[in-house]
């Protein structure tokens, strides 16, 4: 396979095998393609976990469980005031 690269992606090779961290271009993409990889697994695992915590917090409303928008942001503006009494 052929690629070509923008020159600014030439330059940041080029700059990466410069510093030191790398000796050529081949290891500098290696590395770039498994961040690649990592990034989509902990993408899907972020997803997954998030779904997870929804159908809990589904859950708990079901069961009458949760608090009204206006009670949370009422606690909210609370924390905030008890700090700012705690700070003068």
């Amino acid at each position: 396979m052929k690629i070509l690269l923008k020159p600014e992606h030439q330059q940041f090779i080029q700059a990466q095998i410069s510093s030191g961290k790398f000796t050529d271009a081949d290891e500098v993409i290696d590395v770039a393609f498994r961040l690649l990889d990592n990034l989509g697994s902990e993408s899907s695992q972020w997803i997954e976990e998030v779904r997870a915590q929804v159908d809990v917090a589904t859950a708990e409303l079901e069961r009458g469980e949760g608090l009204d928008g206006e009670t949370v942001v009422n606690q909210i503006l609370e924390r905030f005031r008890q700090a700012r009494e705690e700070h003068k």
